[in-house]
């Protein structure tokens, strides 16, 4: 099977390439490829835990778990992270946190690199 590594640069709100993104990397999973997400700029708010979930609004928190369940690599850059006030103690268990050193070895590495949002 091959690797993706995928880099989501969105935001949470007012963007479907958040949601995008996080249904890529079930199928991608669930047809047994290694999958990797990178969390940067305002996507890393899909790592807090405990958040509410409202009715047709995107929090990510439990797609999120399920892949990681499922073996996804999930990794948030700790400087987005900590600059927007997001702490590890505040965090979803089972996400790495690094730099972008650990985004560039995983494309590196991989088959296919998607880079989903950012301006």
């Amino acid at each position: 099977m091959a690797t993706l590594t995928i880099g989501i640069f969105s935001s949470l709100i007012g963007s479907m390439s958040f949601d995008f993104a996080l249904k890529l990397a079930e199928t991608a999973a669930n047809k047994g490829h290694k999958v990797n997400l990178w969390l940067s700029g305002n996507a890393i708010g899909l790592v807090k835990n405990n958040q509410k979930h409202l009715k047709d609004y995107s929090t990510g928190e439990k797609p999120l778990k399920a892949l990681l369940e499922k073996g996804v690599e999930v990794c948030t850059c700790e400087a987005c992270t900590l600059a927007r006030g997001i702490q590890k103690t505040d965090a979803i268990g089972g996400v790495q946190w690094n730099a972008m050193h650990w985004y560039l070895a995983k494309i590196h590495h991989s088959d296919r690199v998607l880079h989903i949002g950012g301006e």
